[in-house]
């Protein structure tokens, strides 16, 4: 691992920790929680913004006044769009998509869950979603953070990845376990 790699690593987790810890301490933890996943659903849904974060030619100025606009709009926690104008400020806004989704993984940990990836090849309805997160509260033992994403490219089937524990039963894989074996044939 590089040494740029590891602080930016370590530059995230920082921030991150710091952001759980002022929200915990402000008591404000699931009001800036919610607005974080709204956030990174919009960092993951608009170009624009997220070229706002990422592009570095961006002034600082241009930066602090967008962030404030959504900021009202989204009616933000003021400790949220603090953080948010101080790591502009601080020349990290590009780290910001990385930041709020390890702030999340800090709350769930901290609220003892378990972080479950879901793949699957067809669209599955909320009912079905929540029988599988049911599924794996029962069998981990613990409860499940449950993170669904749907990917025609899985031919069929679905993926579950848990920790370290990955379920793939799909066909995709499947066939290039077969594709793998003929080539070693």
């Amino acid at each position: 691992m590089s040494n740029k790699n590891s602080y930016s690593i370590s530059a995230v987790n920082s921030y991150s920790q710091a952001l759980y810890e002022l929200a915990n301490e402000s008591k404000s933890l699931n009001k800036i929680e919610d607005q974080v996943v709204a956030l990174i659903k919009l960092i993951s849904e608009s170009n624009d913004f997220n070229l706002l974060i990422k592009d570095p030619t961006n002034k600082q100025e241009d930066q602090l006044n967008i962030i404030s606009i959504i900021s009202e709009k989204f009616e933000f926690n003021n400790l949220l769009k603090k953080f948010l104008c101080f790591l502009i400020l601080k020349r990290r806004l590009f780290y910001l998509d990385k930041i709020l989704k390890d702030f999340t993984l800090i709350c769930s940990k901290n609220r003892g869950e378990v972080v479950a990836k879901l793949i699957a090849a067809k669209e599955l309805n909320d009912s079905e979603i929540d029988n599988i997160k049911n599924e794996l509260t029962q069998n981990f033992g613990s409860n499940v953070k449950l993170n669904y994403k749907h990917d025609p490219s899985l031919i069929g089937g679905l993926i579950i990845q848990v920790g370290s524990v990955m379920i793939d039963t799909s066909i995709k894989n499947k066939l290039q376990q077969i594709e793998s074996k003929m080539i070693e044939a």
